[in-house]
């Protein structure tokens, strides 16, 4: 019975996943996936890995996510469960990868600057 453990980041989230061969459960800290990303397209990011490497139904996966937001939480789950996958089955990495499914986006928020409103966004001038 092939498992394996993965981790995958986005902006500040982490996401362990464990996959073990299954009926195709995703439980996220303890709750169904649909339960924990409650909007469609989140749940489809969740599960896109899957449905690309057409395994959805072949595994049982536990998710533990912390960090961030629910958006960089269901990339950070895509990401590990695209990663799993290939270390199980190398020959679907082309196909992941096709999709992006398999970079790490590595774009984080810019830091607020001293003397500015914001990242970038400066003070409101005033003339007089």
């Amino acid at each position: 019975m092939p498992t394996t453990n993965t981790s995958g980041r986005r902006k500040t989230a982490v996401a362990r996943v464990y996959l073990n061969e299954g009926a195709g459960a995703l439980t996220v800290n303890g709750k169904d996936y649909k339960e924990y990303f409650p909007t469609l397209p989140l749940q489809y990011v969740a599960t896109q890995s899957l449905l690309v490497s057409g395994s959805e139904g072949k595994f049982d996966i536990i998710a533990n996510v912390a960090g961030g937001g629910v958006k960089g939480q269901a990339e950070a789950v895509r990401l590990a469960i695209a990663k799993a996958i290939v270390e199980l089955d190398a020959e679907k990495k082309p196909a992941l990868r096709a999709k992006g499914l398999m970079t790490r986006d590595d774009r984080m928020v810019e830091r607020k600057k001293p003397g500015r409103r914001k990242a970038r966004r400066k003070f409101q001038f005033s003339k007089r």
